[in-house]
């Protein structure tokens, strides 16, 4: 692949994770002239430079609502690496987690890269955007490159930054909630056998390492509950803005300090002394920055009604799952029987904005809903979704606005996305 200084793209998607790569492919495979930008070296994004390789849920109720690329990829994935999909009908009586779909991370990543480039997509990694500028025909974009920066046209923008990146150096507002949710360092941890260990005199150790202050309460909840899950998500950052480089840069210490303090105080117990960390993930997992001030706000009542608006363009299914400021307790309230949320197209495009839009966590909704369709097969059927209306609107010289539901509709399912109806249930 190679690029002039000034090269020309329909659409240029910014972040290459869930909602990123399903925008990417979608445009390129209905045509449009498309470059993802990705500022790491691998793609996947939440799924796997944060660990958190089940990406749900695509199912609700026993029913299939969202499908299409994202689902394509995870199902790949399983298929590549002999697993098996989890049966989705007996869903009666099971926590929403235990329908997730376990990943191979190695295998998923690979088939990422094979995607993205079969789809016909222009693909930079180790790339970030140093500024956009808005112009008669869409965008400027000065994308900073290992060799310096260079400046690329886009006819639409698709903002999969996770925290509205892009949306914020456009000079849009943004939303942010006065308690944000922590952050987590996800790592898979070894060398104990459960059978063979005191819990009790672990924990009285444990509530002496926190009035010691050799831990926080933060870093593990409770030892049983750690190691039973070994590590996984257990752990929490609170206190964090990860919107900025320099708050993201705090993160991400204090996250791998959390995990040396998890580290000593596991290997100074009975019974833990070969206590190790196989795995952690490369970065701290982020739930929550900004969120566009959108056309559309998505409200918990919204979400917890399964309204279907006159624009939704998608599906999405998860709990209300808030971890509370803090770092410390989940205020998780499931879904009633039944209820199928929707995401609309007004909650993807940034107000008083013109050939922008955003997928995926950022989208424009308050606190309680954006816990939920946060989740990573929410924000893929958010980016297919971003990129159906991108190559319609550069390919029929419309705005975004102007794009008729009917045709983005149809494009979809042909796709194999899963689009609610105005008189769907």
């Amino acid at each position: 692949m190679s690029f002039t200084m000034s090269a020309r793209f329909d659409v240029i998607v910014i972040g290459a994770g869930p909602a990123g790569i399903a925008s990417a492919v979608q445009a390129a495979r209905v045509g449009a002239r498309t470059l993802l930008v990705e500022k790491s070296g691998i793609l996947g994004g939440t799924t796997i430079l944060n660990g958190v390789n089940f990406p749900g849920l695509f199912h609700a109720w026993g029913r299939q609502i969202i499908s299409g690329i994202g689902w394509e990829l995870v199902t790949r994935t399983v298929e590549e690496s002999g697993q098996v999909l989890p049966d989705f009908s007996s869903w009666r009586g099971l926590r929403h987690w235990r329908l997730q779909v376990l990943v191979d991370r190695a295998v998923y990543a690979a088939l990422a890269d094979r995607m993205v480039l079969d789809s016909g997509a222009n693909l930079l990694l180790h790339t970030m955007v140093a500024g956009v500028v808005p112009n008669e025909d869409g965008w400027e974009v000065s994308l900073c490159l290992k060799e310096g920066l260079k400046t690329f046209q886009a006819g639409v923008l698709i903002d999969c930054t996770g925290d509205a990146n892009v949306v914020r150096m456009a000079g849009l507002p943004l939303s942010r909630n006065a308690g944000r949710q922590p952050g987590t360092l996800i790592m898979s941890t070894s060398g104990y056998d459960l059978e063979k260990l005191d819990f009790e005199a672990l924990e009285a150790a444990f509530q002496e390492a926190l009035t010691r202050g050799t831990l926080l309460k933060t870093d593990l909840g409770s030892v049983k509950h750690f190691l039973s899950a070994r590590g996984n998500n257990c752990m929490h950052v609170p206190e964090i803005d990860a919107e900025t480089s320099e708050g993201k840069t705090r993160a991400e210490i204090r996250a791998r300090e959390a995990m040396l303090r998890i580290f000593q105080f596991m290997r100074a117990q009975p019974g833990l002394s070969e206590f190790r960390i196989d795995h952690f993930a490369t970065e701290c997992g982020i739930r929550e920055t900004a969120s566009i001030v959108g056309e559309t706000r998505i409200t918990h009542d919204d979400y917890v009604s399964g309204r279907i608006w006159p624009d939704s363009v998608c599906y999405s299914f998860y709990p209300i799952d808030i971890h509370r400021s803090d770092g410390i307790g989940i205020d998780v309230r499931p879904l009633e029987e039944g209820v199928f949320p929707t995401i609309p197209l007004g909650a993807l495009l940034p107000r008083d904005s013109r050939n922008l839009l955003v997928a995926g966590r950022s989208a424009c909704g308050d606190q309680e809903a954006q816990s939920a369709y946060r989740v990573q097969a929410s924000a893929m059927a958010m980016g297919q979704a971003a990129g159906a209306v991108a190559a319609l609107a550069v390919q029929s010289g419309r705005e975004l606005r102007e794009v008729p539901m009917t045709s983005l509709r149809d494009l979809l399912q042909r796709h194999g996305a899963v689009v609610p109806e105005p008189a769907d249930p």
